[in-house]
């Protein structure tokens, strides 16, 4: 069961950020979805699950949106990903000003952004010579990799 105190902190939490082997180990459920909507009784309206090479999902009372990671061919260092996740997204929803809906999924993205450069170097210095040019090339990228086409209804496509 988890503990009295970190119920306790997280009753005071707005918005949570935490992996997929900590969410489920935190709520005791294996299923991600089922799992969040545990922890968000817990207090946090806002969680952001970061799974790794395979992006995050935000949750939110009315929304799940899934961010996908950007694919890469080089990992060279997994280590401060997350941290640089957070980074991101805390960056963002400053610059942004707002925790509605568009700002968090974006802030999600700039947190992946921002992971994606830190995983293709060795080193503390990973983030020193990083442009606001290549973030913004790199995000634009995420844009086109999660596109969805206008979807046209089945009857259109059968008749």
């Amino acid at each position: 069961s988890t503990p009295d105190s970190l119920r306790t902190t997280l009753s005071r939490v707005d918005c949570f950020v935490i992996n997929d082997a900590e969410a489920r180990e935190l709520a005791d459920e294996p299923n991600l979805v089922r799992a969040a909507g545990l922890i968000r009784d817990m207090g946090p309206e806002t969680l952001i699950i970061k799974k790794g090479e395979h992006g995050a999902l935000l949750f939110t009372d009315h929304s799940i949106f899934s961010a996908p990671a950007y694919p890469l061919e080089d990992i060279r260092d997994p280590t401060g990903a997350g941290d640089a996740f957070a980074g991101g997204l805390a960056g963002h929803l400053h610059r942004a000003g707002s925790l509605d809906r568009d700002a968090l999924r974006r802030g999600v993205i700039y947190g992946s952004v921002i992971a994606s450069f830190v995983v293709q170097r060795y080193g503390p210095d990973k983030l020193l010579d990083l442009t606001r040019t290549s973030i913004t090339e790199r995000a634009r990228a995420f844009r086109e990799l999660a596109a969805i086409p206008k979807l046209v209804p089945l009857e259109k496509q059968l008749a």
